[in-house]
Formats: C-alpha cells, sequence, structure tokens
C-alpha cells in the first residue's frame, strides 16, 4: 500500500465514519467503483453493489432520523457502537496487506477517531436538544453531512491534504468534545439541583 496516497483513508475515513458511517462507506464504494480512487488492502469490499445499495439506503434512513429532534439522539446512542466498529473495519481492511501487527495497529486507530468524533457529534445533538427548536438540528444534521462530503472528496482528489485535514479535523473533534462534556455536566447539575429545590419546596410545604 501507497502511505503517501492512502493516509487521506486511513485518516479521513475513520473521521467520517464517526460522523456519518454510511454516507462514508456508500461514497468510498461509488470512488471505487467509477475507479476515481484505488482503495487500499480489502476494501474494494465496499465497491460491491451491494454494499453500495445496502449503505446508500442506510444513509437514506440516516438523513432523515437525523433531523428529528430528541430521536437524533437516541439514533446516535444506538451507533455508539456502529460508528466506531465502522471506523475499526475501515482501518483493518485498509492495511490488508501489511499483516496482522498492521491491521490492529490501524483497526485501533480509526476505531478510536472514529469514536471521538461520534462522541463530539452526539454531545452537540444532546446540547442542541436542550432548545425546543427544530430547526438547528436541521442545520447541525446539514453541516455534518456536508463536512463528510468535504473529507471524502478530498480523499479522492487530494489525498494528502485529506490526511492534514483529517488531523486538524482530530484536534478539534477532541477540543470540541471537552468543551461539550463540560455543557453538558452544567446542564445536569442544573436540572438535578432545580429538582432537590423542588422536593425541598413541598417538603417545607
Amino acid at each position: 500500500m501507497d502511505i503517501a496516497n492512502n493516509l487521506g483513508i486511513l485518516l479521513g475515513g475513520p473521521w467520517a465514519s464517526g460522523v456519518n458511517l454510511y454516507l462514508t462507506v456508500f461514497g468510498l464504494g461509488i470512488a471505487g467503483r467509477m475507479h476515481w480512487i484505488n482503495l487500499p488492502g480489502t476494501m474494494d469490499t465496499l465497491s460491491n453493489p451491494l454494499v453500495i445499495a445496502a449503505s446508500a439506503l442506510m444513509y437514506a434512513v440516516e438523513f432523515v432520523a437525523d433531523k428529528i429532534p430528541y430521536f437524533d439522539s437516541v439514533w446516535d446512542s444506538v451507533h455508539t457502537f456502529v460508528r466506531p466498529a465502522g471506523g475499526a473495519a475501515l482501518g483493518y481492511m485498509a492495511a490488508a496487506n501489511l499483516g496482522p501487527a498492521a491491521q490492529t495497529l490501524t483497526a485501533v486507530m480509526g476505531g478510536s477517531v472514529a469514536l471521538s468524533s461520534h462522541l463530539t457529534k452526539a454531545s452537540t445533538r444532546a446540547a442542541i436538544n436542550t432548545s425546543p427548536e427544530p430547526v438547528t438540528n436541521s442545520v447541525a444534521s446539514v453541516t455534518e453531512d456536508g463536512l463528510v462530503f468535504g473529507v471524502l472528496w478530498l480523499i479522492v482528489k487530494h489525498p494528502v491534504i485529506a490526511a492534514l485535514a483529517a488531523v486538524v479535523l482530530i484536534v478539534l473533534t477532541v477540543i470540541l468534545l471537552r468543551m461539550m462534556f463540560k455543557f453538558i455536566k452544567k446542564i445536569f447539575r442544573f436540572f438535578s439541583g432545580s429538582g432537590k429545590e423542588e422536593r425541598s419546596g413541598k417538603d417545607d410545604g
């Protein structure tokens, strides 16, 4: 495998799968099928028409589910295991020609990157759902899909730039994830405090 030309897949693919696994699989599958890119290792499996069709169907489902307030958080919760596993699988397949040790390393790396971007997405959506209006969910969903499309385009056209962009996105993801966790903790403390005050008021009465 040409490491220089496939850095975008090794880093950008897992990051994108953590945000939207089905769109990532569909995009890479189409790119391989159309010969826009040489998929490394055993990733040519993604170019199978059945895989493309299944990922397209699941992306269509997620496209709708991702824009429904509160349900999007339920969907993210279910995918806490699916997206990181997908990122790990992409890394594992990409390093198929490099031996078991390299496959294990890239699988762990891919799963970790996908988990970080997934948790950032899920926590951001949980924070957005504290607001009753539904528009923000749609805007966030379209923005996320746009980022995934952008990363996939860079993987095809400019793989080295895609790798650099993925590194930047990973760093930003970690920073944003820490911010989101702090924000959500404050929200939980606020509601738990309000509940205690309400119970205290009833007891005093």
